[in-house]
């Protein structure tokens, strides 16, 4: 009878302290959710030539590349990434274009407050960056959440946009996903515990679904990551979805009337079915143009740089051809893309050099 007392008094001081332990766990991780969630950053030069623009809405990055008198090119990123995925395209572009590539609210240089991540208000930052910088009737380029952002600032700031170009967003809201890590870092309290110990590693993985796969992650894209804070990486992923399950990109884009060229990479790892998804615009929008490009993920800005770059400047010269033809014949710009021979299902990168 002793022992069975002894034995009973020890477990009801194991249960005691398992106890302490979980309560002070939850409460460490109640505190650090807290302490997590309102974490800010202030703007800053990340990237060389990087110039840091004072907005209302928040201060963001931009880089200026290529003649000022040129055709202008506008370039904006995906989620979790800065201008520099842009690096192997905006030499190509800006040869003979006036090329700006910015950083988002909450990403890269730009800075990173606690709120402000929707859709429409990164598209009218982005216009107001525009503005500033003096640019206008601008060919517009949006990689993944970037493609979101261009397709807003066609709406909502027609004056800015010439014509469209959407890189690897679907029109529809869940039609795909950022892997199971991503995932989980979206739980609460449980995200923001990862996110307080995230390992290099552990953010490569998660961005090679961003890749087709064997792609080898650059460091500077890690590093990417981890400037942003975690009120930026949580609502950035939630803002794009809000949107587009509002209305459908491709609608969003047959209103806006503007010219679209999509590009989807054949071998897409965060997309369920790229093929579908342009199937979507085709359908949707009248004219659009749309790429299916083999051997890619993601990511053909940085996976099929020369490709990516060569349809964008075709694009933009078909356009600004048919603006001039109109502007001599004395009519109004169309309010709908032309044919112009620039639709090809599947473009191979090997046949660019």
């Amino acid at each position: 009878m002793l022992i069975a007392a002894r034995v009973t008094t020890v477990m009801r001081r194991g249960w005691k302290i398992l106890i302490a332990v979980v309560a002070a766990l939850v409460v460490l991780l109640g505190l650090n959710a807290l302490a997590v969630d309102r974490q800010t950053k202030p703007a800053e030069v990340t990237v060389d030539g990087g110039e840091i623009l004072k907005l209302p809405g928040g201060d963001l990055q931009a880089v200026e590349r290529g003649p000022r008198n040129g055709p202008p090119i506008v370039l904006i990123h995906c989620f979790t990434c800065a201008i520099d995925w842009w690096d192997g395209v905006i030499p190509l572009l800006a040869r003979e274009h006036r090329v700006i590539a910015v950083d988002l609210l909450g990403h890269g240089g730009s800075e990173k407050p606690t709120s402000g991540y929707s859709i429409p208000n990164q598209a009218d930052l982005v216009a107001q960056a525009l503005g500033k910088l003096g640019v206008r009737d601008a060919t517009v380029v949006g990689h993944s959440l970037g493609g979101g952002v261009v397709v807003a600032l066609a709406n909502q700031s027609p004056d800015l946009v010439n014509r469209v170009v959407i890189i690897d967003t679907a029109s529809a809201k869940d039609s795909g996903s950022l892997g199971l890590l991503a995932n989980l870092a979206f739980t609460p309290v449980i995200g923001e515990a990862l996110w307080r110990i995230k390992p290099d590693f552990a953010i490569r993985k998660g961005l090679e679904e961003a890749f087709a796969p064997g792609f080898d992650v650059p460091d500077a894209f890690v590093d990417d990551v981890k400037r942003m804070t975690f009120s930026s990486y949580d609502s950035a992923a939630r803002a794009l979805n809000d949107y587009k399950g509002e209305e459908t990109l491709a609608e969003r884009m047959r209103k806006a009337g503007k010219p679209l060229m999509v590009l989807m990479g054949e071998k897409e790892q965060i997309i369920d079915d790229p093929e579908a998804a342009l199937d979507e615009y085709a359908e949707t929008t009248p004219n659009a143009l749309t790429n299916l490009i083999r051997g890619v993920g993601h990511s053909p800005n940085v996976e099929a740089p020369k490709l990516t770059a060569t349809i964008v400047l075709t694009f933009d010269a078909a356009g600004r051809q048919t603006d001039k033809g109109q502007a001599n014949r004395g009519e109004g710009r169309p309010k709908r893309p032309q044919s112009n021979g620039l639709q090809n299902p599947v473009q191979d990168p090997e046949g660019v050099r």
